[in-house]
Protein backbone atom coordinates (compact mmCIF):
# COMPACT_ATOMS: atom_id res chain seq x y z
CA UNK A 1 0.00 0.00 0.00
CA UNK A 2 2.37 2.33 0.95
CA UNK A 3 4.41 1.81 -2.36
CA UNK A 4 0.84 2.45 -4.34
CA UNK A 5 1.12 6.12 -2.58
CA UNK A 6 4.44 6.61 -3.56
CA UNK A 7 3.93 5.93 -6.87
CA UNK A 8 0.99 8.14 -7.35
CA UNK A 9 2.58 10.96 -4.97
CA UNK A 10 5.74 10.86 -7.71
CA UNK A 11 3.36 10.96 -11.07
CA UNK A 12 1.28 13.33 -8.94
CA UNK A 13 4.54 15.31 -8.39
CA UNK A 14 5.77 14.50 -12.32
CA UNK A 15 2.40 16.14 -13.57
CA UNK A 16 2.54 19.05 -11.28
CA UNK A 17 5.47 21.15 -13.28
CA UNK A 18 3.13 20.17 -16.84
CA UNK A 19 0.07 21.82 -15.52
CA UNK A 20 1.88 24.90 -14.32
CA UNK A 21 3.52 24.85 -17.58
CA UNK A 22 0.33 24.86 -19.53
CA UNK A 23 -1.46 27.45 -17.24
CA UNK A 24 1.58 29.52 -17.74
CA UNK A 25 1.75 29.28 -21.66
CA UNK A 26 -2.07 29.90 -21.86
CA UNK A 27 -1.38 33.10 -19.80
CA UNK A 28 1.56 34.34 -21.94
CA UNK A 29 -0.69 35.17 -25.37
CA UNK A 30 -3.15 37.24 -22.79
CA UNK A 31 -2.10 41.07 -22.89
CA UNK A 32 -0.80 41.88 -19.66
CA UNK A 33 -3.31 44.37 -18.35
CA UNK A 34 -6.00 41.34 -18.20
CA UNK A 35 -3.44 39.25 -16.31
CA UNK A 36 -5.13 40.26 -12.88
CA UNK A 37 -6.83 38.51 -9.96
CA UNK A 38 -10.59 39.66 -9.90
CA UNK A 39 -12.66 38.10 -7.13
CA UNK A 40 -16.23 37.35 -8.50
CA UNK A 41 -19.40 39.67 -7.21
CA UNK A 42 -20.69 38.44 -3.69
CA UNK A 43 -18.42 35.78 -4.01
CA UNK A 44 -15.11 34.09 -2.29
CA UNK A 45 -13.79 32.94 -5.73
CA UNK A 46 -11.22 35.01 -6.99
CA UNK A 47 -10.20 34.64 -10.99
CA UNK A 48 -7.67 35.65 -12.98
CA UNK A 49 -9.69 37.73 -16.35
CA UNK A 50 -6.68 35.61 -18.15
CA UNK A 51 -9.30 32.63 -18.13
CA UNK A 52 -11.61 35.09 -20.71
CA UNK A 53 -9.17 35.65 -23.04
CA UNK A 54 -9.63 33.94 -26.39
CA UNK A 55 -6.56 35.37 -29.56
CA UNK A 56 -8.95 36.76 -31.55
CA UNK A 57 -12.73 36.90 -29.78
CA UNK A 58 -14.00 40.04 -28.69
CA UNK A 59 -14.30 41.17 -25.07
CA UNK A 60 -16.51 44.01 -23.63
CA UNK A 61 -16.23 45.29 -20.49
CA UNK A 62 -18.44 47.18 -18.71
CA UNK A 63 -18.56 49.16 -15.56
CA UNK A 64 -22.13 48.72 -14.17
CA UNK A 65 -24.23 50.52 -11.42
CA UNK A 66 -27.35 49.30 -9.78
CA UNK A 67 -29.44 52.35 -9.56
CA UNK A 68 -28.49 54.60 -12.62
CA UNK A 69 -30.31 55.72 -15.70
CA UNK A 70 -28.61 53.17 -17.90
CA UNK A 71 -29.00 50.21 -15.33
CA UNK A 72 -31.59 48.80 -17.64
CA UNK A 73 -28.93 48.07 -20.05
CA UNK A 74 -27.79 44.83 -18.09
CA UNK A 75 -30.63 43.34 -20.09
CA UNK A 76 -29.12 44.48 -23.54
CA UNK A 77 -25.84 42.79 -22.40
CA UNK A 78 -27.14 40.04 -21.23
CA UNK A 79 -29.20 39.26 -24.56
CA UNK A 80 -25.77 40.36 -26.24
CA UNK A 81 -23.88 37.90 -24.32
CA UNK A 82 -26.53 35.17 -24.81
CA UNK A 83 -26.28 36.37 -29.02
CA UNK A 84 -22.76 35.63 -29.21
CA UNK A 85 -21.12 33.74 -26.52
CA UNK A 86 -20.96 30.65 -28.49
CA UNK A 87 -19.08 32.58 -31.08
CA UNK A 88 -16.63 33.60 -28.61
CA UNK A 89 -17.89 37.09 -26.84
CA UNK A 90 -17.19 37.68 -23.62
CA UNK A 91 -18.71 40.24 -21.60
CA UNK A 92 -17.37 41.42 -17.94
CA UNK A 93 -19.29 43.16 -15.63
CA UNK A 94 -17.60 45.61 -13.03
CA UNK A 95 -19.81 47.47 -10.61
CA UNK A 96 -18.81 50.68 -9.49
CA UNK A 97 -19.48 53.66 -7.37
CA UNK A 98 -16.98 55.49 -9.40
CA UNK A 99 -20.59 58.09 -9.92
CA UNK A 100 -22.10 57.09 -6.81
CA UNK A 101 -24.81 55.20 -8.12
CA UNK A 102 -23.86 51.64 -6.85
CA UNK A 103 -25.56 49.41 -3.99
CA UNK A 104 -23.29 49.70 -0.57
CA UNK A 105 -23.13 45.77 -0.27
CA UNK A 106 -22.13 43.22 -2.92
CA UNK A 107 -25.35 41.62 -1.54
CA UNK A 108 -27.60 44.08 -2.80
CA UNK A 109 -25.52 44.81 -6.22
CA UNK A 110 -26.00 40.82 -6.86
CA UNK A 111 -29.19 40.80 -5.99
CA UNK A 112 -30.00 43.09 -9.14
CA UNK A 113 -27.98 41.63 -11.49
CA UNK A 114 -29.00 38.87 -10.99
CA UNK A 115 -32.47 38.39 -9.66
CA UNK A 116 -33.72 41.55 -11.25
CA UNK A 117 -31.94 41.11 -14.82
CA UNK A 118 -30.62 37.55 -14.80
CA UNK A 119 -26.99 38.34 -15.90
CA UNK A 120 -25.16 35.26 -16.74
CA UNK A 121 -21.92 37.02 -17.69
CA UNK A 122 -19.33 37.33 -15.24
CA UNK A 123 -19.71 39.83 -12.59
CA UNK A 124 -16.90 41.17 -10.65
CA UNK A 125 -16.21 42.88 -7.09
CA UNK A 126 -16.83 46.56 -6.61
CA UNK A 127 -13.95 48.73 -8.26
CA UNK A 128 -13.10 52.40 -8.81
CA UNK A 129 -13.13 52.88 -12.33
CA UNK A 130 -12.01 56.31 -13.06
CA UNK A 131 -9.53 58.89 -11.73
CA UNK A 132 -6.38 58.29 -9.10
CA UNK A 133 -7.95 55.34 -7.89
CA UNK A 134 -9.06 53.42 -11.19
CA UNK A 135 -8.27 49.95 -10.69
CA UNK A 136 -5.26 49.11 -13.00
CA UNK A 137 -7.63 47.48 -16.31
CA UNK A 138 -10.14 50.45 -16.06
CA UNK A 139 -6.28 52.76 -16.10
CA UNK A 140 -5.65 50.82 -19.03
CA UNK A 141 -8.87 50.83 -20.86
CA UNK A 142 -8.62 54.56 -20.53
CA UNK A 143 -5.03 54.94 -21.51
CA UNK A 144 -6.03 53.22 -24.88
CA UNK A 145 -9.38 55.04 -25.32
CA UNK A 146 -11.10 57.63 -22.75
CA UNK A 147 -11.98 57.41 -19.17
CA UNK A 148 -15.43 56.60 -18.09
CA UNK A 149 -17.37 59.58 -18.47
CA UNK A 150 -20.62 57.86 -16.36
CA UNK A 151 -21.46 54.19 -15.21
CA UNK A 152 -22.03 51.39 -18.56
CA UNK A 153 -19.31 52.76 -20.82
CA UNK A 154 -18.48 49.62 -22.68
CA UNK A 155 -15.29 48.73 -24.00
CA UNK A 156 -14.91 46.66 -27.08
CA UNK A 157 -11.47 44.87 -26.69
CA UNK A 158 -10.54 43.04 -29.95
CA UNK A 159 -6.52 41.94 -30.46
CA UNK A 160 -4.63 45.08 -29.46
CA UNK A 161 -7.92 47.83 -30.25
CA UNK A 162 -9.65 48.96 -27.17
CA UNK A 163 -13.12 50.79 -28.59
CA UNK A 164 -14.92 52.95 -26.32
CA UNK A 165 -18.71 53.22 -26.53
CA UNK A 166 -20.47 55.76 -23.47
CA UNK A 167 -23.40 54.91 -21.81
CA UNK A 168 -25.96 55.95 -24.33
CA UNK A 169 -24.49 53.02 -26.78
CA UNK A 170 -27.24 50.42 -26.23
CA UNK A 171 -25.91 46.97 -26.13
CA UNK A 172 -28.22 45.34 -29.53
CA UNK A 173 -28.74 47.23 -32.40
CA UNK A 174 -25.96 49.77 -32.43
CA UNK A 175 -22.29 50.01 -33.17
CA UNK A 176 -20.99 47.77 -30.56
CA UNK A 177 -23.04 44.82 -31.86
CA UNK A 178 -22.11 45.90 -35.27
CA UNK A 179 -18.45 45.85 -34.45
CA UNK A 180 -18.92 42.61 -32.26
CA UNK A 181 -20.42 40.80 -34.85
CA UNK A 182 -17.78 41.97 -37.21
CA UNK A 183 -15.15 40.83 -35.49
CA UNK A 184 -16.50 37.32 -34.69
CA UNK A 185 -17.03 36.93 -38.85
CA UNK A 186 -13.86 38.37 -39.29
CA UNK A 187 -12.37 35.67 -36.87
CA UNK A 188 -14.15 32.64 -38.30
CA UNK A 189 -13.27 33.84 -42.02
CA UNK A 190 -9.27 33.67 -40.66
CA UNK A 191 -10.13 29.96 -39.98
Amino acid sequence: MSKLKSMICLLLTAACPAISMHTQADNADCPAYLNTELRRLHSQETINLCKYYQEGKPIVIVNTASHCGFTKQFGGLESLYQKYKDQGLVVLGFPSNSFNQEEKSEEGTARVCYKNYGVSFPMFEHVDVKGKDAHPLFAHLAQKSEEPSWNFNKYLINGDNVTHFGSRETPLKSNLEKQISAALNQTDKAR
